[in-house]
């Protein structure tokens, strides 16, 4: 039975989170840590388990992230991506979202969208298709790209010893489910969305913006022209090292048997892509401290704040009231394992990190007995921050398409990223259920 004392902890983790999400940034880092204090000062719980594993792979990835940013790796992903764009241009709403999704695949965060977004957008408008129908989808397919990546936080997370790595998952199999399911779920969501709102031409918003002079319809794109003009030799080969050190992840995670003897898929992710970095910054010539001052690794930096107060305030609270948690959830679950992949996207809502999500709620789900492959499947329901359209890739989508059809609704949550976004969880997770039972 749940007790007053079991409720009251649980209201002051949510408020906790709810105050840190609003905050933003380290916020989530910073509140959750407070909610730490008060679990084992106020009402005598004992710690639990920080995140540090989790912690110590983002730094790694992130490091070499920013080590490819600083190169001018980056931009130069971003100019070969446009040039490809800009050939395929009638089918911009199947392409532009998956190249974001690769993208984030290969990146592991969601951040390198930003480059993207913009070219998708004019593309669109100048081949008169409305933007919307690629924008809004290729914010979900760059969250997406996250729960398929090799380096992310939230698969290390998962694959982690003190997750899915202690039942015996390894990273091939997360990415056997998780790629193949994406993709198509990308791509059935890109078909409906050719076929959402009125063509460009007939939009009201977008009338009236041409009427006030606010966009020129007969303006060249020329945002991205350095891009995907001049060539920097060294930030192609910082690309080729990065990609090596990715190539290296997925090689020992799908074959485990080349690493050595009680070492973990975590520690060898964390050697691989901390090592990188240096390889990446001594082909691309770039500056140290370049790479700590761009965003990416602010944006990292913020991510191993927000999971190490978060994720040590959910662990801290579900540990000291483990057994009174299970019961009265395992009937629950039981009965209707699917009800925890709910739980999964609410929470994701409130935390806007998939990381965050999996290092909070899925000890619960491991402890309830939930099958591990049915929790692999589950994965793409940590994408749920799309919900509310305040997440930095949806203000960057809405602010990128000049014409308005990317849009927030009068009630907030009647906005553009809500159909992409539930046809591409619900079809990711189907899909993800089928193809387990072949496991």
């Amino acid at each position: 039975m749940v007790t007053t004392l079991v409720i009251l902890e649980l209201l002051i983790v949510l408020a906790l989170i709810f105050i840190g999400a609003r905050v933003g940034g380290i916020g989530l880092g910073i509140y959750g840590m407070i909610g730490v204090f008060v679990l084992v000062y106020v009402f005598g719980l004992a710690p639990g388990t920080a995140p540090i594993d989790v912690m110590m792979i983002i730094v790694a990835v992130i490091t070499a992230a920013s080590a490819l940013q600083a190169s001018g790796g980056l931009e130069y992903l971003v100019g070969v991506a446009a040039k490809f764009l800009r050939k395929h241009p009638d089918h911009i709403t199947y392409f532009g979202p998956i190249t974001c999704w690769l993208f984030c695949v290969v990146a592991g965060t969601a951040h390198t969208s930003y480059s993207l977004l913009p070219i998708i957008s004019e593309i669109a408008q100048a081949n008169k298709i409305r933007p919307e129908r690629p924008m809004s989808l290729s914010v979900i397919a760059a969250s997406l790209g996250i729960t398929c990546s090799p380096v992310s936080a939230a698969t290390a997370a998962l694959i982690s010893q003190d997750l899915l790595g202690a039942k015996g998952i390894e990273l091939g199999t997360v990415l056997l489910v998780c790629v193949p399911t994406a993709f198509v779920s990308i791509l059935v969501a890109a078909f409906i969305q050719n076929h959402v709102g009125k063509e460009l031409e007939d939009d009201p918003e977008y009338r009236r913006r041409v009427a006030a002079g606010i966009i020129n319809p007969e303006e060249d794109c020329r945002s991205v022209s350095v891009a995907e003009t001049e060539v920097n030799p060294a930030a192609r080969r910082s690309v080729w090292a990065f990609l090596f050190g990715v190539a290296l992840v997925i090689l020992f995670g799908f074959l485990p048997e080349l690493r050595p003897k009680g070492v973990s898929m975590s520690q060898t992710i964390e050697m691989i892509m901390m090592s990188d970095a240096a390889l990446i910054l001594l082909v691309g010539k770039a500056n140290v401290g370049d790479a700590v001052n761009g965003n990416i690794f602010k944006a990292g930096m913020n991510a191993v704040v927000a999971i190490f107060g978060i994720a040590w305030m959910g662990n801290t609270f579900y540990m000291g009231n483990e057994k009174v948690l299970d019961a009265a959830l395992s009937s629950m679950i039981t009965s209707a394992p699917i009800l925890f992949a709910v739980a999964l996207f609410l929470l994701s809502i409130m935390l806007f990190s998939q990381a965050a999500t999996v290092t909070t709620l899925y000890p619960v789900g491991i402890a309830l007995g939930i099958n591990p492959l049915l929790l692999i499947a589950m994965f793409p329901a940590c994408n749920g921050y799309f919900f509310l359209p305040n997440y930095p890739t949806e203000v960057a989508a809405l602010d990128f398409d000049r014409t308005g059809t990317t849009h927030v609704g009068k009630y907030v949550i009647n906005h553009s990223f809500q159909l992409p976004g539930f046809i591409t969880t619900i079809v990711s997770i189907a899909l993800g259920v089928l193809v387990i039972q072949f496991l």
